[in-house]
């Protein structure tokens, strides 16, 4: 079983900074993706932003404003947000894919106030 820690959620004024981040631990074999995905009110969850193995990719939302990053020694993965919106208020989720199986953090909330 593979365990996710996540941290750094939190509440900021709209064009602040924040930065995630997502340890796994535990029976890791060979971790493909790492990613972030986030639930708003009343909405599905949806991929924010994924590091794979040779690339990353964005929704389109959040492209210039937010960064991932994967530290493989330390199983980890990193999301910093900058200039941050009210829209992008939402519960925030680590997911690591360790094939065959996907793993999902706890979620961590994010609250951009206006």
């Amino acid at each position: 079983q593979v365990q996710l820690a996540e941290s750094g959620g939190g509440l900021v004024q709209a064009g602040g900074s924040l930065r995630l981040s997502c340890a796994a631990s535990g029976w890791i074999f060979s971790i493909d993706n790492m990613g972030w995905y986030r639930q708003a009110p009343g909405k599905q969850r949806e991929l924010v932003a994924r590091a794979t193995k040779a690339s990353t990719d964005y929704a389109d939302s959040v492209k210039g404003r937010f960064t991932v990053s994967r530290d493989n020694a330390k199983n980890s993965v990193y999301l910093q947000m900058n200039s941050l919106k009210p829209e992008d208020t939402g519960v925030y989720y680590c997911n690591v894919v360790d094939p065959p199986r996907s793993y999902w953090g706890q979620g961590t909330q994010v609250t951009v106030s206006s």
